[in-house]
């Protein structure tokens, strides 16, 4: 007798449910699991599959991907990234859909996690510790076996600061006094993880700071000091140039690409690695100052 799948409440198919929506044997699911090519997860014993993963996941294996003319990326937030996206998708036009959604970078691979972005921009953390922290944090999620890590680019990590503040300000720990304003970054935000290690190298915390304002991505963060509704806020070098403001630098960051194994091969997503690596990029980097594209495109992790 056939299992019943109710489309409204089998959110979760079990193994037998899902062979038969997808007309296979139990046994050939059981080797699609063990292939890692199946959205699958183990609940007390048991491989249960989501119910809307598995569409997705076989549209988007139909005829090498009904989605090849997207790309959809989330995560943390770059001034430099942005400004190529934007000219990207108006030279692609309506030929595919190309934009970049800032959300910070726990959000963003929240987001990738679920399949409802392409790739997932990242920064956590000094350069030096990079090639450790950013695989660590993939691992913390249920998909991380199919993504890699590709290198987007270098940047400079600081204080962007009212200019009137550059003359006498040359430290962060002189800007700790509660007579500046901050403007903090939402819990998840690469900047905002940044921050707080720095005032913990000082035993101090982000309850430290005399704050009120919350910037929920780099743009956000620079208008904040531009509009005067904060004296300080932490954010890439580019950020500062941008909005004519002061700079304090803490130091560099990796900043990363985490994505499928299948968008890394795709069309759109290689192009945009090519734009990053023109000299038309370069030049954009060198005017915004704080950027170092040397790896950029390089594999650093996933590819096993």
């Amino acid at each position: 007798m056939a299992t019943v799948i109710n489309s409204q409440s089998d959110v979760f198919m079990s193994v037998k449910q899902v062979a038969e929506y997808l007309h296979l044997n139990e046994k050939k699911i059981y080797e699609l699991v063990s292939e890692r090519r199946i959205p699958a997860t183990k609940i007390t014993g048991k491989w249960m599959f989501p119910r809307e993963l598995v569409d997705r996941w076989m549209l988007d294996s139909a005829h090498g991907g009904l989605f090849t003319d997207r790309l959809i990326l989330g995560g943390s937030d770059d001034p430099l990234l942005y400004r190529l996206v934007m000219q990207y998708a108006q030279d692609t036009k309506a030929r595919a859909l190309i934009t970049y959604t800032p959300t910070g970078t726990r959000l963003g691979l929240d987001l990738l996690n679920s399949n409802r972005i392409d790739a997932c921009c990242m920064h956590w953390g000094p350069n030096t510790e990079s090639h450790t922290r950013h695989p660590a944090l993939l691992h913390q999620y249920n998909q991380y076996h199919h993504w890699v890590l590709i290198r987007a680019f270098q940047r400079e990590q600081g204080l962007i600061i009212k200019p009137r503040l550059a003359a006498i300000v040359h430290t962060p720990e002189d800007l700790f006094d509660r007579q500046f304003r901050w403007a903090l970054r939402q819990s998840g935000a690469g900047a905002q993880r940044f921050l707080q290690e720095i005032l913990g190298k000082h035993g101090l915390n982000t309850s430290s700071l005399n704050s009120e304002v919350t910037a929920l991505s780099e743009r956000e963060a620079g208008a904040a000091v531009a509009m005067d509704r904060a004296d300080v806020v932490p954010g890439a070098r580019a950020i500062a140039t941008e909005f004519g403001l002061g700079f304090i630098p803490f130091g560099w960051e990796s900043f990363d690409f985490a994505l499928p194994r299948g968008i890394w091969f795709r069309r759109l997503f290689q192009e945009l690695l090519n734009r990053l690596k023109s000299a038309q990029c370069q030049h954009l980097a060198e005017d915004l100052g704080g950027y170092d594209l040397s790896n950029t495109g390089q594999l650093l992790w996933g590819d096993e």
